[in-house]
């Protein structure tokens, strides 16, 4: 009989002790979300801005959106992505967006368009200069830097215009160096590559590969992806700006 009173005394204690304890963590909890919350929604209003953003806005200025015109009605019209390298408004882009071209025209940052003349070419690295007719009224060069220091694993940046989406950016790591790549439809191969996974997308040829510092270390070139339906599967490729450089009156470095 004791020992029963006892056994039923202890399990409404115990019981007692599950509701109290539940009942006083619920609000503990909610005061902890709250706190959280709070917390990163002062980090959000003062903390610096993440590294992508300052090198978007570093590299916006100099991006321009390249846009042709075929004779041939099947190809028709086509878009694609190039970068002010000089102070002369001097456009780096990709051979292939602008290759057969009957017309090329440039729009820059500032509102600005232009008709442009293919003024140099590198077909073994499918790289193209383009010279406007007319200047905007900013010409800020992008800032120049070198692809001989990058690393598998360097956080890289792409900026461009993929399925016409104007400057969109995405963001990755270089995935492998002194790639070669086998251009789509044709027996040409690239060499030397960098390999990439930002996403890419058509439109996004001849942009600029960025890193860190918001300095040009490439010129998008490709992307591969076994379907051929020209859609981005983690494997971009880019000219190191090293090579690409040269095209526009500049040394290969």
């Amino acid at each position: 009989m004791y020992l029963g009173l006892l056994s039923i005394l202890l399990l409404v204690t115990l019981l007692l002790w599950r509701t109290y304890s539940s009942d006083e963590a619920q609000p503990a909890t909610a005061n902890v979300d709250e706190a959280v919350a709070e917390a990163l929604a002062s980090m959000a209003e003062t903390s610096e801005p993440a590294i992508s953003a300052l090198v978007y806005r570093a590299i916006l200025p100099s991006l321009v959106i390249v846009q042709t015109d075929r004779e041939d009605e099947e190809e028709g019209f086509g878009i694609g992505t190039g970068v002010v390298v000089n102070a002369d408004a001097t456009v780096l882009t990709s051979l292939h967006i602008v290759d057969g071209a009957s017309e090329v025209q440039i729009a820059f940052a500032d509102g600005s368009e232009s008709h442009a003349i293919v003024s140099g070419v590198d077909p073994e690295r499918d790289i193209a200069v383009l010279t406007p007719t007319s200047l905007p009224g900013l010409i800020v060069p992008a800032t120049i830097g070198s692809s001989a220091g990058l690393r598998v694993g360097d956080e890289v940046f792409t900026v461009g215009n993929p399925l016409g989406l104007v400057a969109s950016m995405s963001a990755g790591v270089v995935s492998g160096l002194d790639r070669d790549f086998k251009v789509s439809g044709s027996d040409q191969v690239l060499r030397d590559l960098i390999q990439f996974d930002a996403a890419v997308n058509k439109g996004n040829s001849g942009g600029p590969l960025l890193d860190r510092r918001g300095q040009v270390v490439g010129i998008v070139t490709g992307l591969v992806n076994p379907s051929e339906q020209g859609v981005f599967i983690g494997i971009g490729f880019a000219v190191p700006i090293d090579i690409a450089a040269g095209a526009a009156g500049g040394p290969e470095r």
